[in-house]
């Protein structure tokens, strides 16, 4: 059990790069360009996934929603049919909205908690 071969690869391919100094200098220079290529891909994919987000942000944002059943939210806001409200807001379960003619806005709701008493559908 002898590394042989390995010291004889490495041997003949540091003498086609110029010497060991030279196969280390192009052994960095492609780990390096490695990484910066899956760096570059990986903040590109970030990039998109957060736009689509905030598109989907942004679409729920401004539009009047109608409230179709009463009901009161765990955090005791009370909500009756016919109610208008305006999304301001919105991270994961977790909306902030506006009641419109309310004025002890604004207000943080469960998204759930929306889709089970109006038309909004975010």
């Amino acid at each position: 059990m002898s590394n042989l071969g390995a010291y004889q690869w490495i041997t003949t391919k540091s003498k086609k790069v110029g010497g060991p100094i030279g196969l280390l200098l192009l052994t960095g220079a492609a780990g390096a360009a490695i990484y910066k290529l899956g760096e570059v891909g990986v903040k590109k994919c970030i990039k998109t996934i957060k736009s689509r987000q905030n598109s989907k942000a942004e679409a729920l944002k401004g539009k009047i929603y109608l409230v179709t059943a009463a009901g009161v939210s765990n955090e005791g806001i009370i909500f009756i049919a016919g109610n208008q409200f305006k999304v301001l807001e919105k991270d994961q379960d977790c909306v902030l909205i506006e009641k419109i003619g309310d004025s002890k806005n604004p207000y943080f709701v469960s998204a759930e908690f929306l889709r089970s008493i109006s038309d909004f559908e975010g």
